[in-house]
């Protein structure tokens, strides 16, 4: 089939969307030939592009159409919307003239999956929507956009994007039932997770750079990582006064990364000495910092559940390391890990429970060393390549279902 691949953001753009973007696009284009219908790189691009309207270059086997869209950094929200509606402004009469026999469209912009429907009915094509962030809610929450007419509007055109889809793919079980509690025929609902690279049966895992254990360590005799972006989605605040709780008890909290609340976690972290904050490292160093942690923290505040599905968790289960899941019961991270063993829960709402997990750990080498086999056995059932067959048989069956 021809497939037209609609996603504001594809490298050299590196957000999570973009890298996304690309393996799908490297798995389906093996049967399918592949337009990507993108925007200028605007997203930390490890390259940029000069403004044509549009502008049309060959990666690998997928074509790749650049709308000439504005190209702003995305730290300036008011900015990154101008990103956005340019892009949609000039991506729609672009698409409507692709010759295709599908339609994909992932989640950037916020309201993508709309575009992507409008785009599918207008062409009178099949439509799959693959959904990495849950909009409105994310930008509700997040304190975007305020819960009024707007919302509204783009709930009700959402759901209708929803109802048009033939194939919605998600990320996990949780984002699975939020979808469907949005009227959506749970047939056509299907689970395509991020997954983690595995390696081969006892293939060691790579040796750690010991300056990047130092750093991440410090003199703490139990370490606790949350490495990723510091959004609004956590519960920092409970996670926060936890680490404060443990203080005395030699266990460090380390941040390795940025975003947009973490000015105000540094502020409700500011005079502990057991809390602390680095830069993201190198991607070569991503395994170390990975190995420098006795546990790793997931957190999802409560009302978030399937709005936000963490992909960190495939990597840390390919490390063989533990996760303390401060999130809802409802959550992948949490029901997964129970299951499975790999993880320890707590409420996002009650930093006691936080505290009597990492307690319990930290003073339980044999559970933390089984958690860490669990989490080994469990990485292969989350193998990408695998993963990234599912979206691809879901592509082959698009004309059919």
């Amino acid at each position: 089939m021809r497939i037209l691949l609609l996603n504001l953001y594809y490298p050299p753009d590196t957000s999570a969307t973009a890298k996304m973007a690309h393996s799908v696009v490297e798995a389906i284009s093996i049967s399918h030939a592949v337009t990507v219908l993108c925007g200028r790189p605007s997203y930390d691009p490890t390259a940029r592009r000069v403004w044509r309207p549009y502008q049309t270059e060959i990666a690998g086997r997928a074509r790749i159409i650049r709308a000439g869209s504005t190209a702003f950094p995305r730290f300036d929200m008011k900015k990154r919307v101008l990103n956005y509606l340019s892009y949609v402004a000039l991506a729609i009469p672009r698409a409507l003239l692709v010759r295709c026999d599908a339609v994909v469209a992932m989640t950037d912009p916020p309201f993508q999956g709309i575009v992507g429907a409008i785009v599918a009915m207008l062409k009178r094509k099949p439509y799959a929507y693959h959904i990495q962030d849950m909009y409105p809610d994310m930008a509700v929450w997040g304190a975007i956009v305020e819960p009024g007419r707007l919302a509204r509007i783009w709930e009700k055109l959402h759901r209708w994007a929803l109802r048009r889809a033939t194939r919605v793919i998600v990320l996990g079980e949780d984002m699975r039932a939020r979808i469907i509690a949005k009227g959506v025929d749970p047939t056509r609902v299907s689970i395509v997770r991020s997954g983690a690279e595995i390696l081969p049966p006892n293939t060691p895992l790579p040796t750690p750079d010991p300056e990047v254990v130092r750093e991440i360590r410090g003199s703490f005799s139990f370490v606790l990582v949350h490495a990723g972006n510091l959004g609004f989605y956590g519960a920092w605040n409970t996670l926060v006064t936890a680490a404060r709780n443990l203080a005395k008890e030699g266990v460090g909290l380390v941040f390795v990364g940025d975003g947009a609340q973490r000015p105000q976690i540094e502020a409700a972290a500011a005079g502990a000495g057991n809390i602390r904050f680095l830069e993201f490292f190198p991607a070569s160093k991503i395994p170390s910092v990975l190995a420098a942690a006795d546990a790793h923290v997931i957190t999802v505040k409560r009302g978030l559940e399937g709005v936000v599905v963490p992909s960190k968790m495939y990597g840390i289960l390919a490390a063989g390391k533990p996760i303390v899941a401060v999130a809802p019961k409802e959550t992948d991270v949490v029901s997964l890990g129970i299951q499975r063993g790999f993880a320890v829960a707590a409420d996002p709402d009650r930093p006691a429970e936080v505290v009597s997990a990492v307690r319990a750990l930290a003073s339980d080498p044999n559970k933390l060393k089984k958690m860490g086999d669990a989490a080994r056995a469990a990485a292969p059932d989350f193998d990408r390549a695998k993963e990234l067959q599912k979206f691809a048989e879901i592509i082959d069956r698009l004309r059919i279902d």
